[in-house]
């Protein structure tokens, strides 16, 4: 059995609930009061594991960071795997709509699937899945909520959203 190891870490936008293999990050979950994630029997708390990706979302959050680059360990359907790649090729403050995430990825009559393999990513921020918006520039659905969304964007200077909101700091 492979090793696992968990941490939480206060942030901006909430608490985080940090999982890995000591090696690769394998989740990044926002701890919400309805929705908390738990270790797993067998896991084991630590803080070590995640020194690098805790320095890198202060510094994200600081506004000094703009791409990450911790190991990661994402496992999905091909498919997933195929869309959360695309996910962090869209530049920090841009946003796509659904549709232009399925063109890129040679799927353009799958936006549904893209918005579902969208939303199981399980390492949001740092697989920037907030950087995806409805068609018509809307905010929608997103694993830390739309508060949340809104406040990643802000941060990043979206223009669909920069306009409206102070930055979050």
């Amino acid at each position: 059995m492979m090793d696992c190891y968990w941490h939480e870490v206060d942030s901006p936008v909430g608490r985080l609930f940090l999982t890995g293999d000591g090696q690769a990050l394998t989740r990044l979950h926002f701890q919400s009061p309805g929705r908390p994630m738990r270790p797993e029997r067998g896991w084991r708390r630590a803080e070590a594991p995640f020194t690098a990706v805790c320095r890198q979302l202060t510094e994200y959050f600081a506004g000094t960071r703009r791409e990450f680059s911790v190991t990661l360990a994402l496992a999905g359907t091909d498919f997933q795997l195929t869309v959360w790649r695309a996910l962090q090729a869209i530049p920090y403050g841009e946003t796509v709509s659904y549709g232009e995430l399925a063109k890129r990825i040679g799927q353009p009559t799958a936006p549904r699937a893209v918005g579902l393999a969208n939303g199981s990513n399980p390492i949001p921020i740092i697989v920037p899945c907030h950087r995806v918006i409805g068609a018509d520039g809307s905010l929608t659905g997103f694993g830390g909520g739309i508060p949340t969304k809104r406040k990643l964007l802000v941060l990043e200077g979206a223009p669909c959203v920069a306009d409206l909101f102070e930055p979050l700091r």
